[in-house]
């Protein structure tokens, strides 16, 4: 079944046909029907133990109020943001809930039809990597080319991987095509201190980020070991 525009502006074919002319012109919304054509290979999937995410559940329904209507003022204008490629920047310590936030965003996204990829960075560089495997069918680029064309990006744990040459350079190639075309980000990371986020992932990916999302402090204890001594 065709998704229907999310501007109620054409039929869901991507095209607004003018009866008088008989004549048509890409929606508004062709691009992102572009976009989710594109991003089919890659993942697209709310994990199951995120999948009921809200803010009126907890965890979330318990987190630092004035943290939550940062949250919440993007969330109500997802249209708004990704099409300006505008995105936000979770950071704090293990287990205060960054991923779960980063979730309810892309889950915001994926429910007004915006096409999403989700990746922690070790499995997004594995999914790389994997196309320099003989018999791999998908080659580097076009892996990147869909990297670049999704609405919205997200990249859990930045900073997790142990840093390389390769690494730097792959990591620092995703985040500026992304950049060049204004498209949006939901990133996570644990390295609050930005000295070492520089040391981590270098300078010139750090600035780019700095520019695309909004940063969001999130604080707290950790959440996971609470449960795990409950």
């Amino acid at each position: 079944m065709t998704p229907l525009c999310p501007y109620e502006l054409c039929d869901g074919s991507g095209f607004v046909v003018d009866e008088e002319t008989n004549t048509a012109r890409p929606c508004r919304c062709r691009p992102q029907r572009i976009g989710r054509a594109r991003a089919r290979s890659l993942s697209a999937v709310i994990p199951r133990r995120f999948r009921g995410v809200s803010f009126e559940r907890s965890p979330v329904a318990d987190m630092d109020p004035d943290t939550m209507r940062l949250v919440r003022r993007y969330v109500d204008d997802i249209h708004g943001n990704l099409d300006a490629g505008r995105g936000l920047w979770f950071m704090g310590d293990v287990g205060t809930g960054k991923t779960t936030l980063a979730m309810l965003v892309s889950k915001a996204a994926l429910d007004a039809g915006r096409s999403v990829a989700i990746y922690s960075l070790p499995r997004l560089l594995a999914e790389i990597r994997k196309t320099f495997e003989d018999g791999s069918d998908q080659s580097y680029l076009g892996l990147l080319d869909r990297l670049a064309g999704v609405d919205l990006l997200h990249i859990d744990d930045l900073g997790a991987e142990r840093t390389s040459e390769w690494v730097l350079e792959q990591l620092y190639s995703i985040i500026n095509a992304r950049y060049e075309d204004q498209r949006s980000l939901v990133v996570t990371t644990n390295l609050i201190d930005p000295e070492k986020l520089r040391e981590q992932i270098t300078e010139r990916t750090v600035s780019r980020l700095y520019e695309m999302c909004s940063e969001v402090a999130v604080y707290g204890h950790d959440r996971r070991k609470d449960r795990y001594v409950a």
